[in-house]
């Protein structure tokens, strides 16, 4: 009986709760990549180095010391990949340029090449209906320009104004759907607070810089797109969870669990929407305003996206700690708080559906969010080739899951519009490199052998 227990969520995993009827005919369902992390082909085309490509050629920074050279080879199989993409019957496709690959020292004289291939790219997209969703920004900065301070010179002002003005120009007649940031909090915080990740710089002056020349680009880059794409739908996009799902691990870690939110959820889309900085929750913010900011910043740090894009994978349990500054809390790991094996993900992150409920819920309270995409949600799960098929019954159970509670959320008056799954293929995951699997399709990296999994499959019969 007990055996019979342990598997009856998984067996409810094919019996979802919901049609796709049920999200309404303009609900949009597709997938999201980043340029790093699938394209391969860092030293062809004319492509430039990014601190990506230096960062894990530094040994310790990459589990296991991989690194994206050549990861699922998009750039020689996109072709392919979008045939699989098709196959499952998804009709939108987000998808990040390679900033170096369009310009290879970051600035001055564009690569043919490089402009070639997304040319390419949306036009293997547009002809088979399928709707791309260019994001500008997805981390990979040229080598060139952090050589220069990257994201901690107020000259990426310009650099970043230059760079979005040609992508939208060069490709706007055929894009219409347009994200200037991915997850701004992730790649100031853990690129130059924590170090973490690409460019691996630390200290608080550095975060404080990057974070608020970031909060201009967001708002500038939402400018530049309306102002070069007649009818472009303009969003950017947040990596959060809402505050029920910040949860305190007692009463006297509420003030821990506000720190959380005002970094990890409030701080990028508050400005944006002309609240300012989160000074209430973290007053170490006033020194943006105070030592960094210049006349008349605040007030170009707003702008009026069209929709904001939400990306949740889990829930954090946090608590009051020494350390790290600023948040002086840490999170409780799931296994610690006896959360049962088979709810954590490889990425160690706590499956845990409803709080992409609470978050949609959150988001949609804000004055100003009109219109609302989840731009990313997956998970990693450990996966098995058995016969030429990959059973990913775990992961299928995640999506179904989550599903169920945006469309709850939906159902209860929340403008969510879309969802993105993250991701369509196994890829380099930052620096867990490749051993956490998100695909929705199996790549063999030695052969780069592709197989739709369970969960591929039993999206291709839902959309369908």
């Amino acid at each position: 009986m007990a055996f019979l227990l342990a598997l009856w969520p998984l067996l409810l995993a094919a019996q979802p709760t919901f049609t796709r009827q049920q999200f309404g005919e303009g609900f949009l369902f597709g997938t999201a990549t980043a340029s790093y992390q699938i394209e391969g082909a860092v030293k062809e085309g004319g492509r430039g180095p990014s601190i990506w490509d230096t960062f894990t050629h530094t040994k310790g920074k990459i589990a296991r010391g991989e690194n994206g050279d050549v990861t699922a080879d998009f750039y020689h199989r996109y072709a392919d990949d979008l045939a699989l993409l098709d196959s499952m019957h998804f009709k939108n496709f987000r998808f990040s340029i390679s900033w170096s690959r369009i310009f290879p020292d970051g600035t001055g004289t564009p690569n043919p090449e490089g402009v070639a291939f997304y040319h390419r790219v949306i036009d293997a997209c547009l002809q088979r209906g399928i709707t791309p969703w260019i994001t500008i920004y997805h981390w990979d900065l040229p080598q060139a320009l952090q050589d220069k301070g990257g994201w901690t010179n107020r000259e990426i002002l310009v650099w970043f104004a230059d760079y979005a003005d040609f992508l939208t120009k060069t490709y706007g007649a055929k894009v219409k759907h347009w994200m200037v940031l991915n997850e701004p909090t992730a790649f100031t915080a853990g690129g130059y607070f924590a170090g973490i990740h690409a460019p691996g710089e630390k200290g608080l002056k550095n975060f404080l810089k990057a974070a608020h020349h970031a909060a201009l680009c967001q708002a500038e880059g939402g400018r530049i797109i309306r102002r070069n794409v007649p009818g472009a739908l303009v969003g950017t996009t947040f990596s959060c969870a809402d505050e029920q799902a910040y949860r305190p691990h007692k009463k006297s870690d509420r003030r821990t669990r506000r720190r959380f939110e005002a970094v990890f959820n409030r701080m990028f889309i508050e400005p944006a929407l002309g609240m300012g900085y989160t000074v209430d929750a973290l007053p170490v913010l006033k020194k943006i305003e105070k030592k960094i900011a210049r006349p008349g910043d605040m007030e170009r740090l707003q702008f009026d996206f069209d929709f904001i894009g939400v990306q949740t994978y889990t829930r954090q349990v946090v608590k009051h700690s020494i350390w790290p500054p600023i948040i002086w809390g840490k999170e409780i790991k799931p296994a610690k708080r006896g959360i049962s094996p088979e709810n954590i993900t490889e990425m160690g992150w706590e499956a845990y559906p409803e709080g992409i409920y609470h978050l949609l819920k959150h988001f949609a309270s804000y004055k100003g969010v009109r219109r609302i995409i989840v731009t990313e949600n997956g998970a990693a799960f450990p996966d098995r080739v058995e016969n030429g098929a990959v059973n990913d019954t775990r992961r299928l159970q995640y999506y179904q899951e989550y599903l169920t509670q945006v469309l709850r959320a939906k159902n209860e008056g929340v403008p969510v519009e879309g969802y993105f799954c993250w991701t369509l293929m196994d890829n380099f995951e930052w620096a867990e490199g490749y051993k956490p699997r998100f695909g929705l399709v199996y790549v063999d990296f030695a052969t780069q052998q592709r197989i739709v999994k369970k969960s591929g499959r039993w999206f291709q019969a839902f959309l369908k």
